[in-house]
């Protein structure tokens, strides 16, 4: 009975489609990535590193693709007020601006801007706990920047 049962959520589970990420398929075998030493470019250059089989180089001749960060910022925006004017709702905002080409400047990915936001509740009473959260919501945008980035690398298509 228990094996037919586990048969049966297998068969289901396998029948929905479910899939595991997996390692990504980049069009390129080598890429470099300048100014990895923090932010983004160390996190995309991490992950390209642990979730695909493209090698990351040290020096931009010997790479097949290279990929440029050109802005990365960080900001807010005010939501609403409260009837003494002060904040209640904050929009963080957090961009990236990028391109990827190949050593002779042709495009793998044109330059491309992508801009994640979160909306949080704001009280003055509770200001060291609201800065951590924005601090934590920050760190989850840029996991989340990450992953697009790479899904945009991976849907990339070689020069011609």
């Amino acid at each position: 009975m228990r094996a037919a049962l586990a048969s049966v959520l297998a068969l289901l589970l396998a029948a929905c489609g479910f899939q595991l990420r997996g390692i990504a398929e980049l069009p390129f075998q080598t890429i470099y990535v300048p100014g990895a030493t923090g932010g983004i470019a160390l996190e995309v250059k991490r992950e390209i590193e642990a979730g695909s089989h493209t090698r990351v180089v040290d020096n931009p001749q010997h790479a097949q693709a290279l990929l440029q960060f050109t802005q990365e910022t960080q900001g807010s925006q005010i939501l609403a007020l409260d009837v003494n004017g002060r904040v209640r709702e904050l929009r963080l905002l957090y961009t990236v601006s990028f391109r990827v080409t190949d050593p002779k400047g042709r495009d793998f990915v044109p330059p491309t801007t992508v801009q994640l936001s979160r909306d949080v509740t704001y009280n003055d009473a509770d200001i060291l706990a609201k800065q951590a959260e924005q601090v934590l919501l920050y760190r989850n945008m840029q996991t989340d920047m990450v992953q697009q980035i790479m899904r945009r690398l991976a849907a990339s298509k070689p020069p011609k």
